[in-house]
């Protein structure tokens, strides 16, 4: 955020990303990275905030073993953006605001398997790396809306470019603050904030969890006490890790060695003009231009890779649901994704029945892997199937005269016979048109 170092990477050695900056050396200045502060400002203009002319940053005091400087650069009482919201299910989810700070390192806690952690380690490639926090009013009442916002807002950050938001990375969090109150009360609960959650599965069952400990905890008699709770993943429950600081406690000052910002208003519309079709919006017109089912639209809409890709097949000639039923179930789940082109060229032979399904898996994968076009792979494996009649007559003919016995039982209503039937004319001719072939076999079955 501050300084040139690369950002850390899962698997990179422990402090290898780092600089004097990132270490808090003495004598060390900040200097402001321009494309974190882009990137912040489009994520708030996407989620519909103000942005007040002027920013700062501030410092952040605190005393911990993964924070160099012994206090954090961050932004108190002038964000770069405040009053948004994110569409949520056909209602606003407000967005207090959404501001940028530096990250912190990481601790490593090293023991063995029969004891505690013995020693602590801290790895500061993290350290310095830029973090946006993007704050929601207290909106969302189940962990289903929770999850499902954090899934909205992963998949708004991608569209837009400002993050790969891979939460199993690290490059997204969910710290949920929980508080739950009574029927028919307006006031909120004490609230308690949850940590160390890296799945949106996660982030279900920990705020599930929460929830139900709270209450107990207040059905019997006790009090919820304002701190800031761990999630362990394979107990599945939460703990207490320390008291919830107020601001005051951090004793914010203005940060010293960077200069107030000036937003200018002309580089804010150039950056809301850039802006890409948002999810939302895509997804409505994925329905009323393409006629796809809601549910569809939802699944593909949410991937801008895959938005693009069903919208180049199309364009490409391809019959838009069987466009998107292969993106749905075959493309998405492999994670690779073909050109646009050949997608279409895959979709118009499976529509003409020119291969089957099974057949098309399988000329999909060659495809994504060798980069041809789907056409040419059927016509060099001869996967081309035999659709017309009267190619086919003397196929199904001669299965009929094989199979004497699965005839007779077919017309004396054995219907489980015709499986037998097309089982060897698949045997016999693996290129007959599957659906052809059985509306022939049932006409001479009479």
């Amino acid at each position: 955020m501050f300084c040139g170092c690369a950002i850390g990477r899962l698997g990179d050695p422990p402090n290898s990303n780092v600089c004097e900056i990132c270490l808090g050396m003495p004598g060390t200045l900040p200097v402001i990275n321009k494309a974190a502060v882009e990137a912040c400002l489009k994520t708030a203009l996407a989620l519909n905030c103000d942005i007040p002319p002027h920013t700062k940053f501030d410092r952040k005091n605190y005393m911990y073993p993964d924070l160099p400087k012994g206090y954090q650069i961050s932004q108190y009482d002038l964000p770069m953006s405040r009053d948004g919201f994110l569409e949520l299910d056909g209602r606003r989810v407000r967005i207090r605001r959404v501001h940028l700070e530096e990250d912190t390192g990481k601790l490593i806690h090293a023991g063995d398997k029969l004891h505690k952690a013995r020693e602590s380690f801290v790895d500061l490639n993290r350290a310095g790396t830029p973090l946006m926090e993007v704050v929601s009013e207290p909106d969302l009442r189940s962990a289903d809306e929770a999850r499902d916002y954090a899934i909205a807002l992963r998949t708004l950050l991608r569209t837009i470019g400002a993050s790969e938001a891979e939460m199993e990375k690290g490059q997204l969090r969910a710290e949920p603050n929980i508080s739950i109150r009574r029927p028919g009360s307006e006031e909120l609960g004490v609230k308690t904030e949850l940590k160390n959650i890296n799945s949106f599965r996660a982030l279900h069952r920990a705020i599930l969890y929460e929830v139900v400990r709270q209450t107990e905890l207040l059905e019997s008699g006790g009090t919820v006490v304002q701190e800031t709770r761990g999630w362990s993943e394979a107990e599945g429950r939460t703990f207490s890790q320390r008291s919830k600081e107020f601001a005051e406690d951090y004793r914010y000052f203005p940060e010293p060695d960077l200069p107030p910002l000036e937003i200018d208003p002309v580089w804010i519309a150039e950056l809301r003009l850039a802006l890409p079709e948002l999810p939302g919006a895509r997804r409505v017109r994925l329905v009323s231009d393409h006629g796809l089912p809601a549910s569809d639209a939802v699944l593909i809409a949410a991937d801008r890779d895959l938005a693009d890709l069903f919208e180049g097949a199309v364009a490409a000639g391809a019959e838009a649901k069987q466009a998107a039923n292969w993106i749905i179930g075959e493309v998405a789940p492999a994670g690779k994704i073909p050109t646009a082109e050949h997608l279409a060229d895959l979709v118009k032979l499976l529509t003409l029945g020119s291969i089957t399904r099974d057949q098309g898996r399988e000329v999909l994968m060659e495809s994504v892997e060798t980069g041809r076009a789907p056409s040419d792979i059927v016509a060099e494996h001869g996967f081309a199937q035999v659709s017309d009649e009267t190619s086919l007559l003397a196929m199904v003919e001669a299965v009929m005269e094989a199979n004497p016995r699965a005839v007779e039982d077919y017309r004396a209503g054995k219907k489980q016979a015709l499986g037998a039937l097309m089982a060897d004319l698949k045997k016999r001719s693996p290129q007959a048109n599957p659906k052809v072939a059985s509306e022939l076999l049932l006409r001479l079955l009479g």
